[in-house]
């Protein structure tokens, strides 16, 4: 099964609460709370896409720029030590930092 939908480049969560018996989530990579919830897949579905839109329509009444989730920037933190060990690495190998990451991250089971 999978835990998330997608609309609009927006990405929500699939929740359900046993207690509720109910399906939620929310939208995911912004900082504004996004929520929907419904009482089948359907449902919540149409909630979330409805949800999505509702805040997109929103954004352009008051004139402002919607967020955009998972812009590719994202600040991680590591010992200083591994941090200056991986600039003389990439120095040494003349690549910066910020490509040297991206690769092994393009390469890890995650990305594919």
């Amino acid at each position: 099964m999978n835990n998330t939908i997608q609309y609009k480049g927006y990405i929500g969560s699939v929740e359900f609460s046993q207690e509720d018996v109910i399906f939620y989530g929310k939208v995911m990579g912004i900082r504004s709370l996004i929520s929907y919830e419904g009482e089948n897949a359907e449902e919540l579905l149409e909630n979330f896409r409805g949800a999505v839109d509702d805040y997109l329509e929103t954004c352009k009444a008051e004139g402002i720029e919607p967020e955009i989730a998972y812009k590719g920037s994202f600040n991680i933190r590591i010992s200083p030590e591994l941090h200056k060990r991986l600039i003389l690495y990439t120095t040494a190998h003349q690549i910066s930092l910020n490509r040297y990451i991206e690769e092994i991250l393009e390469n890890s089971p995650a990305a594919k």
